[in-house]
């Protein structure tokens, strides 16, 4: 786990920087979350609203509507595929999120169509932390101290 600006940056992910997205690819599914980042930038999460199982979105395309006292947004999803699992605990408990961003906070589960050529378009390992690492800088942007 790296840690850079405060923000938490688990290094075997791989990243969306500018969305602060992240994706785990096993056993042919990728797990889709909400960073560190974003949870301190949104601050207390009150509502996950998810896309339905069975959908199909495109890489960038909203996979869940997460909404804070400070922000309401889309969280994009990493690639194109078939939303096969929704967190009903992040659902019921949207302050999960907050507390767990990378465990069990995440949002969606999906199959994807291509994984080799849309995670080439993602962030991840040690380029992937330095990449994130240079956007916070640029952008100004910190987490609070853990």
């Amino acid at each position: 786990m790296a840690t850079v600006s405060n923000c938490d940056l688990p290094d075997d992910l791989y990243y969306v920087v500018e969305k602060h997205v992240w994706a785990r690819h096993e056993d042919g599914v990728v797990t889709v979350g909400l960073t560190d980042v974003a949870q301190n930038l949104a601050k207390g999460i009150i509502s996950v609203s998810p896309k339905k199982v069975g959908r199909t979105v495109e890489a960038g395309k909203s996979v869940a509507t997460v909404e804070s006292s400070k922000w309401v947004g889309p969280v994009p999803c990493p690639v194109k595929g078939e939303i096969i699992e929704i967190n009903q605990a992040a659902v019921s408990d949207p302050g999960l999120v907050n507390r767990e961003p990378y465990g069990a906070g995440w949002i969606a589960r999906v199959r994807p169509e291509d994984w080799a050529t849309d995670s080439a378009g993602l962030a991840t390992g040690e380029a992937g932390i330095a990449a994130y690492a240079a956007f916070l800088e640029q952008e100004g942007i910190s987490c609070g101290g853990q």
